[in-house]
């Protein structure tokens, strides 16, 4: 193994309480990262998992060495961005890689609704104690020890467990993982879903607002206690074409497989996606081919489609300069559903960071409507759940300014023996109830078969 220490510098968090940040990293090879992932199962609550839709970075942290938490209606996002800069602004940077701040906003902080994301943070990130980074081809384990005071025991203690992570991941024998037995769904709220449809396309309608997204949930009930290797693996399995993402808290469980990108930073450049309007798969290559010229063509779905391209170009063209984007959008095909699609970037601007460039993009209109706070009074007025992550920005930042953050949608959370699975549509004038609840049905099938269930007709 190829070691390479990261020398220790001392910051100052907060006001009055001085820390030490010291980080070790060894290079690896041939790692497994659910393997990874499922050998700190004494860290459970405490762990996360992230790969790219490139393939070209994978993620996973096990246990907690700080985190950065932020309750508030308003500033959440100027507050971590601060923390993180506070806790990372000695470190030494020469070297490749850095230390990963993981974790997530959620949609709406001034949603009360009581239910299963009940006591999670409004944002909730995390430096793992123990993080594995897949690289290309290359795989790093770096522990992570931000203590008060120094202890050169605990850390020596830290080595010998990250010794013993790495040697489980690599030498017992692969686990394969059988899908969860469903015994039972319902869908909470139904009737109210369906009557929000037709609220929501009447005030439309009156001119109160353009678009509006809907989401609702789905219930499942399984035999006994899901573990979320067992998902992560089906996840990975299934949809290579996705963001993959999971993040636990306590007994919560929240993973997925996102199409979308909210926006990624990396070296001085900023990646935004347009992702809005979509139609099911075919059942052969001719009819994939028909359905997907239908929606390219299709007028609901392209003005869906113009409302997102809009507004990220906007954002994009205060906070970055040589500003591109496609005239036309494309067709971005995944296992159950083609969206349109369309990339945009730029070179961003000096003062402007990935953390800035999410508080503005969230929520697109693909997730909230247009105009934005009409819709998201609506969201709040008739949607009878709390979304929680769901919809909302995952993902990571480096102390370099380097990061990548996805839309989590195509997502569920898993609470022991149950799973709530969440989808929406976008609502404009002439929407129906019962054609949007197809629309989630289709949206459901990722996490529903990951989750091995299936739905009575």
């Amino acid at each position: 193994m190829q070691q390479k220490w990261y020398n220790a510098t001392e910051i100052e968090v907060g006001s009055d309480t001085k820390r030490h940040f010291y980080m070790e990293t060894i290079e690896v090879s041939r790692l497994s990262a659910l393997a990874f992932f499922a050998a700190g199962e004494s860290y459970k609550g405490k762990r996360y998992f992230w790969q790219n839709r490139e393939k070209t970075l994978t993620l996973v942290g096990l246990g907690h060495a700080y985190t950065i938490t932020n309750n508030s209606h308003e500033g959440r996002f100027d507050d971590i961005e601060q923390q993180w800069k506070q806790l990372t602004k000695n470190l030494v940077k020469e070297e490749e890689l850095q230390p990963i701040l993981f974790g997530g906003f959620t949609f709406d902080p001034a949603n009360d609704t009581v239910g299963e994301w009940s006591n999670f943070p409004q944002s909730l990130f995390a430096v793992a104690t123990f993080q594995l980074v897949i690289r290309d081809d290359k795989a790093y384990v770096s522990i992570h020890y931000i203590p008060e005071e120094n202890d050169a025991e605990a850390f020596e203690a830290l080595r010998q467990e990250r010794d013993h992570l790495i040697h489980a991941a690599q030498v017992k024998e692969v686990k394969t993982y059988t899908k969860p037995t469903m015994i039972g769904y319902e869908e909470p709220h139904k009737e109210a879903y369906l009557a929000s449809i037709n609220r929501v396309t009447a005030d439309i309608k009156q001119g109160l607002a353009e678009k509006v997204v809907i989401a609702r949930s789905l219930a499942l009930q399984f035999e006994q206690q899901v573990t979320s290797p067992q998902v992560l693996s089906h996840v990975m399995n299934e949809q290579p074409e996705s963001y993959l993402f999971g993040l636990e808290h306590e007994g919560l469980f929240f993973f997925g497989a996102s199409p979308e990108r909210l926006v990624k930073v990396e070296n001085g450049r900023a990646y935004s996606s347009c992702v809005a309007g979509s139609i099911k798969r075919g059942m052969t290559a001719a009819e994939d081919k028909q359905l997907g010229e239908s929606l390219l063509k299709d007028a609901k779905n392209r003005g869906e489609h113009h409302y997102v391209v809009e507004m990220i170009s906007e954002i994009f063209n205060k906070n970055c300069t040589m500003v591109k984007v496609p005239r036309e959008p494309k067709l971005l095909k995944i296992r159950d559903i083609q969206h349109l699609y369309t990339p945009v970037e730029g070179v961003i601007n000096s003062g402007a960071t990935i953390l800035q460039l999410v508080k503005h993009l969230h929520p697109t209109p693909a997730l909230g409507g247009v105009p934005h706070a009409a819709a998201m009074n609506m969201i709040r007025a008739y949607e009878p759940m709390n979304r929680g992550l769901y919809a909302a920005p995952i993902g990571w930042l480096d102390a370099d300014g380097n990061g990548e953050f996805a839309v989590a949608i195509r997502s569920a959370v898993l609470r022991g023996d149950c799973a709530y699975l969440y989808a929406g549509g976008g609502i404009v004038g002439d929407s129906t109830a019962q054609s949007e609840y197809e629309e989630t049905l289709v949206k459901f099938r990722p996490m529903l078969r990951a989750l091995g269930g299936n739905l009575s007709e």
